[in-house]
């Protein structure tokens, strides 16, 4: 079974070796990275090209935007699973991916998901929020919820069969996609009770006016998906979110 990571990466140059690091150093030996660079000028074109061909397909030129960089890596990837790793976060061991693919194999699924957690810039030992997918369903998304995205791996005929992500929303089309797997199309999927993901808080959907637009993204999606939401169920979220801060 092989597995293809994806990251997109556009000026972080600061973060973007932890991101290679952490998959080149996995024990599982049939995987196929994929690195997407939007055109940069800060030094990271140098770092990934510093990995040679350990790095299985490299990219760099304009986009139009994060979307449309992991459509490129998808429609590079010849795994038969895809997860996507961002350029800020890293897996949190050595045997991540060898833990995904026995999964895979003993579920037989279609997708799975796990646990990540965030951490401090500055300290990445810091554990500042831990998100808990266990309780998802496909009834959360009307809540605006749904399973850690890092930590989303599925087969690739999926997207051959039900699309990629969509490049017209700006922050939600993650959001998009998982609803369009789990809840429209009813995929199979397992859960992966441990964490797989380290992030770094921050980011581009972190600032209130980005939190805002998204609840404004993510209604729309219910809606096109025919789930039944509102503005109610969407903000009812956050108190949730706020649990996170204390299971660290």
């Amino acid at each position: 079974m092989k597995i293809s990571i994806i990251t997109v990466v556009w000026n972080n140059a600061a973060t973007i070796k932890d991101a290679i690091e952490s998959v080149l150093s996995q024990t599982y030996d049939n995987i196929e990275y994929i690195i997407i660079d939007g055109a940069s000028t800060d030094g990271t074109v140098e770092i990934i090209k510093s990995y040679g061909d350990k790095i299985a397909a490299f990219v760099s030129e304009t986009d139009r935007g994060l979307y449309d960089a992991m459509n490129k890596g998808i429609a590079l990837a010849t795994g038969d699973i895809v997860g996507i790793l961002n350029s800020d976060d890293f897996y949190i061991n050595s045997h991540v991916l060898e833990d995904v693919a026995l999964a895979f194999e003993q579920s037989q699924c279609d997708a799975l998901f796990a646990d990540l957690v965030f951490v401090h810039p500055a300290n990445l030992e810091k554990v500042v929020r831990y998100y808990d997918s266990s309780h998802f369903s496909p009834e959360k998304f009307a809540y605006g919820w749904m399973p850690a995205h890092p930590t989303f791996f599925v087969k690739r005929e999926v997207y051959e069969k039900y699309g990629v992500f969509r490049t017209d929303l700006k922050i939600g089309a993650d959001f998009d996609i998982l609803a369009r797997f789990l809840y429209t199309h009813k995929i199979s999927y397992s859960y992966m009770k441990e964490v797989l993901v380290k992030m770094r808080v921050g980011g581009v959907s972190t600032s209130f006016s980005s939190i805002w637009y998204n609840n404004i993204e993510q209604l729309r999606v219910c809606k096109e998906n025919g789930i039944d939401t509102n503005w109610i169920k969407i903000l009812s979220k956050y108190p949730k979110k706020m649990l996170g801060l204390v299971k660290r």
